[in-house]
């Protein structure tokens, strides 16, 4: 039988999952679209803004606490002999933890932190040698870890469906 919290800790790990790939998916189709439209001089100034606001307790349980209740989840489910479901819910921890969480420090995170150290130059066309270094590269790593932590929300949901399955069996 499948106990009430983790049904709870199932809803929660599906928000965390969610809210991590609405934030990666904003950046995509949206911020840096405007970014890159804007004087890359205020691009430059407005991501370097952006980044050093991100780090903040509103944004952290979605970057940290993902895999870990999806862990969490996977754990409690096996126990409770849902083993498909406990599966799932690894595989999707997984996923986010590799493709989402250690490529960002790893690479969006090291990117983020140089932009921090430029000064802003007054000379357009070298603000924007600059911008255009930094933005390119930024968004294919960016468009990669929405699009694992996708498949990482999208392996959560499977994970419900099989639970669903197994309360019925």
């Amino acid at each position: 039988m499948i106990r009430s919290t983790t049904y709870s800790l199932v809803a929660l790990s599906l928000l965390l999952h969610a809210a991590i790939f609405g934030f990666f998916y904003a950046w995509v189709c949206s911020t840096m679209w405007g970014l890159d439209a804007a004087d890359p001089r205020i691009a430059i100034q407005a991501m370097q803004a952006m980044n050093a606001s991100v780090r903040n307790a509103v944004f952290a349980p979605a970057f940290f606490g993902t895999p870990i209740i999806s862990f969490l989840v996977a754990g409690l489910l096996y126990g409770q002999g849902v083993k498909r479901s406990a599966a799932l819910f690894g595989a999707a921890g997984v996923t986010y933890l590799l493709l989402g969480a250690v490529l960002t420090m790893t690479i969006n995170v090291p990117m983020n932190e140089a932009l921090a150290q430029v000064r802003v130059p007054d000379d357009l066309e070298t603000a924007r040698t600059i911008w255009e270094e930094y933005s390119k590269p930024w968004q294919f790593w960016n468009i990669t870890r929405t699009i694992t932590s996708a498949a990482a929300f999208l392996l959560a949901f499977l994970g419900c469906f099989t639970l669903q399955s197994a309360k019925r069996a």
